[in-house]
């Protein structure tokens, strides 16, 4: 089963990505480094409600 997640900047708390996951794969929440237009550099990305 596949679910939408949002992805939001651990630096400004920013949520920037949408993107969906399999939960039976991937249980545990999240963290990706990804580009953060708003702080214009590379951050973490959490998983966010």
């Amino acid at each position: 089963m596949r679910v939408k997640i949002t992805l939001a900047c651990t630096e400004c708390k920013q949520r920037n990505y949408n993107l969906t996951k399999d939960k039976k794969a991937h249980p545990e929440r999240m963290e990706v480094n990804k580009y953060c237009k708003f702080c214009r550099k590379h951050t973490l990305h959490k998983e966010t409600k």
